[in-house]
Order: structure tokens, then C-alpha cells, then sequence
């Protein structure tokens, strides 16, 4: 899904799935000035769809600027094994399209900027979380962030006044699974019966944070919410919003789609918060 200054592009497909491009609806939307190119993915076709664009744009003299709202196979960030640095290709690809900047929403771990050419992160939970906090009645003295492992930690290290815990994982890489889940921290047992919030970049299935939240009970959490910057569709094909861990999920529409005025998200459980202005 792609849009060229907030016009979201209407291509189409061929009968044999070529995609069918229009360029009158981009000429109208382009500007003289630096475009914005906002790109959602979806599948690998939206790559495909990504090229066009540039390319169209290159070709009729209009400058460009990428902004990324989740960076596809974040989750391949490096090699183990035979694995496939899928996360570099993809990174090489973008690189060819030479977009003046590249902006990428809550990338995954600094391997996405390292790998993506004139690139920056900016982090929606970041600013997010005073909301979320103010609206689950958060208390800075007796409640708690929560952070699933050491990566979540140092993503979110700019996150100031708020009491933390974090999360030590054992992840079989081959399969994703995580194996293990420990907490690093103390509760005082003054503070039992504390919210926590857990605070991530991507929830796939919810495997991490069910485990988190059992683990959060087990020290004394009454009450625990997740926000998250990068939610998947596969959400409602998990435990998570079925368990009784889990009060409700904060997210943006970075990948879930966020509900039209008026009509219920698919699960009640799930807040989304749109991206609009990146």
C-alpha cells in the first residue's frame, strides 16, 4: 500500500498479476518541491509497487523522500547458520531506488538504519506511551514499564521517569519460538497489585508477551496492557487477546488496518492509534 503526499494510490492488476500502474492519479498528486512516498507493507508486491513509483517519479523530474511504516523481514536481522540475510536484500533494494531520505517507523533493531542509505528512526510508542499511561491511570511511584528483552530496553532507552523490568529470553532462531522467559528486577512487596505497561516494536502471534504477562503475574501485576509500534494481522490467530493476561493492546495502523469511524475493531481488546503526520 503506497500513498504519494497522503494520496493513497489506486493500482490495479492485470488477469496474470502484473500490477497496472496510474500515473495520471500520480501526476496529480505530485509537487514540485520534495514528494513524500508512504509505504505500508503488505506482501512483496508492494516492493514491486515501491519501484514503479520511484521510478515513474525519477523519470518525469519529481524528487522523492521514503517513509517506511514497518521495514520488511526486520525479523532477519542478521546470519545464523544458512540462514538468509533477507533484511540486507530488501535494505539493497530500497538502496537502489535512491530516495533523497528514507524514514523508518520503530525499525527493529539498528541493523535496519545501518543497512538502509540516508536513513533515520522515529519511535510513535515513544510519544505514545504518556497517552496510554494517562488513560490506564498509570502511577510513576508503584507502576511499571516493562521490557521484554534487552533489545526492547535500548530501543526505548529514551523513555525517562518511569520505574522498569525487564525480560531475558531464550529464542530457538531457526523457529522463532521463545523457550524461555525469565524477569530481571524486583518488585518491592509493598507494591504488590502494580499496572504494568509492556512496551515493544512488533507482535506477531503474542507468544512473547503472553509469557511476559504470566511472568509479570507470577511478581504481583494486577493489571497489564502491551503497546507495541508494529502489530500483525496474526494477532487474532494467537492466545493473546483470548487469555486472561493481556487488558488491552495498544498499537498504530502501521500494518493492522485502523477501524472506519464509527464501526468496532475486530477485537475490542485492540486500541489503534493512526500514523498520520509521519
Amino acid at each position: 500500500m503506497i500513498w504519494l503526499n497522503e494520496t493513497k494510490l489506486e493500482n490495479k492488476l492485470f488477469p496474470n498479476g502484473e500490477t497496472l500502474v496510474n500515473g495520471e492519479q500520480m501526476l496529480q498528486a505530485a509537487v514540485d518541491g520534495p514528494n513524500t512516498v508512504a509505504f505500508k507493507y503488505r506482501h512483496d508486491g508492494d516492493l514491486i509497487g515501491l519501484m514503479f513509483v520511484k521510478r515513474f517519479l525519477d523519470d518525469h523530474g519529481f524528487r522523492a523522500r521514503l517513509v517506511i511504516y514497518y521495514m520488511p523481514y526486520s525479523r532477519m536481522d542478521r546470519v545464523e547458520g544458512s540462514s538468509v540475510f533477507t533484511l540486507k536484500y530488501v535494505a539493497d533494494f530500497i538502496n537502489t531506488l535512491q530516495f533523497d531520505t528514507v524514514t523508518v517507523i520503530e525499525p527493529h533493531s539498528d541493523v535496519t538504519l545501518a543497512l538502509l542509505n540516508k536513513s533515520r528512526a522515529v519511535y510513535p510508542s515513544v510519544e505514545l506511551l504518556e497517552r496510554v499511561a494517562a488513560e490506564v491511570n498509570f502511577n510513576l511511584e508503584e507502576d511499571y514499564l516493562f521490557f521484554p528483552d534487552a533489545g526492547a530496553q535500548k530501543r526505548y532507552s529514551k523513555v525517562k521517569g518511569y520505574k522498569g523490568l525487564v525480560g531475558f529470553k531464550v529464542r530457538d532462531f531457526q523457529t522463532g519460538q521463545i523457550m524461555q522467559l525469565d524477569i530481571v528486577g524486583k518488585v518491592d512487596d509493598s507494591k504488590k497489585g502494580f499496572k504494568a505497561i509492556i512496551v515493544d516494536d512488533l507482535c506477531s502471534y503474542g507468544g512473547t508477551f503472553l509469557m511476559s504477562a504470566e511472568k509479570l503475574k507470577e511478581i504481583g501485576a494486577a493489571q497489564i496492557y502491551l503497546l507495541v509500534g508494529h502489530c500483525e494481522n496474526s494477532i487474532y490467530e494467537g492466545k493473546l487477546l483470548n487469555a486472561d493476561f493481556i487488558d488491552r493492546v495498544f498499537t498504530t495502523d502501521s500494518i493492522l488496518e485502523q477501524p472506519e469511524p464509527g464501526t468496532e475493531s475486530e477485537h475490542d481488546v485492540i486500541k489503534v492509534f493512526p500514523l498520520g503526520g509521519y
